[in-house]
C-alpha cells in the first residue's frame, strides 16, 4: 500500500483522481490530509473537519468494479471494512445509514464518498473517500455528529487507521466472489433504523407528498433503498430522491 501524506489539500478525492489520470498508480494508493478545504459528502454536501483531529483519506481501487451494476458492491466492502475496524477498537452500537454514513448510536461519525471513472479501455477505476471523526470533541454546530473520542472517552492514533481499513478492504475484496451473499447480509443487518417506522422527506419536487412514513426493508442490488410504505407497497429510492428524517 502506497501512502501519500499531505498537510492541506482542497479534496483528497480530487487530488487522487488527478494523480490517477496522469500516472499508472498502484492499486490501493492512499492519500491522507490533516486539513481539507473542500471536503465533499453525498450530493455535494460539505464535510467539515477540525484540522489534525480526524481521518481524511482517499484510496484508489482498481480491478473490482467492472460495470455500473456492480458499483454498489464497493460501498458494501468499504462500509463493512470501516465497521470491522471500529469494532476492533471497541466502538459500540455501529450501523450504516444508507447509503454509506457510519453511525454510532444515533450519531454520525463517518461518511464515505465513492467516485467512479470509466477509462477509455472500459475499465472502471474507483476513488474511495472516507472522512472519520476521530479525536475531535466539539460538535456544538453539528448536533447529529460525534467521534470515536467522544464515544469511547479516549483518544486514538488516527495515523494507524488508513492501514487497518485498507487491509480490511483488500481482505474483503479477495473474498467477495465466494462471500458476496454473506457481505450483503452483513450490510442489510447493519442498516441504521432498518425495520423501524420512520419519517422520510421526498427530494422529488414533482412529488405532492413531501413527507411520509416508511419502514426500511433493505437495499437493491444497484444500491436503491427499499422502503415499505403506508399502503403496504415497497418502493425503491436512490440518494437523490429521498432523505431520512431522524
Amino acid at each position: 500500500m502506497k501512502l501519500i501524506k499531505l498537510d492541506a489539500i482542497d479534496s483528497t478525492n480530487d487530488f487522487l483522481k488527478s494523480l490517477a489520470s496522469q500516472d499508472e498508480l498502484d492499486n490501493f494508493t492512499v492519500i491522507t490530509a490533516e486539513t481539507q478545504t473542500k471536503g465533499k459528502g453525498q450530493m455535494g454536501a460539505k464535510w467539515l473537519s477540525e484540522s489534525g483531529k480526524n481521518l481524511i483519506m482517499s484510496a484508489l481501487v482498481k480491478d473490482f468494479v467492472f460495470s455500473n451494476e456492480q458499483v454498489f458492491n464497493l460501498s458494501i466492502i468499504v462500509s463493512l471494512s470501516v465497521i470491522d475496524v471500529l469494532k476492533s477498537l471497541d466502538i459500540s452500537d455501529l450501523s450504516i445509514k444508507w447509503p454509506n454514513d457510519i453511525m454510532s448510536y444515533n450519531k454520525k461519525i463517518g461518511g464515505i464518498l465513492i467516485e467512479n471513472t470509466l477509462k477509455s479501455d472500459g475499465r472502471i477505476v474507483s476513488v474511495v473517500g472516507l472522512g472519520l471523526n476521530v479525536n475531535q470533541t466539539n460538535y456544538d454546530e453539528l448536533p447529529n455528529a460525534s467521534s470515536l473520542a467522544v464515544i469511547a472517552g479516549r483518544s486514538f492514533d488516527k495515523d494507524a487507521l488508513p492501514v487497518l481499513i485498507v487491509e480490511k478492504m483488500k481482505e474483503k475484496i479477495k473474498l467477495w466472489e465466494t462471500n458476496s451473499t454473506v457481505f450483503w447480509n452483513e450490510y442489510f443487518n447493519s442498516l441504521f433504523r432498518k425495520g423501524i417506522p420512520m419519517p422520510f422527506k421526498s427530494l422529488n419536487t414533482n412529488n405532492a407528498r413531501q413527507n411520509f412514513m416508511g419502514i426500511i426493508q433493505g437495499v437493491s442490488t444497484i444500491g436503491k433503498l427499499q422502503v415499505l410504505l403506508e399502503d403496504d407497497s415497497v418502493s425503491e429510492f436512490d440518494i437523490k430522491e429521498i432523505q431520512m428524517l431522524y
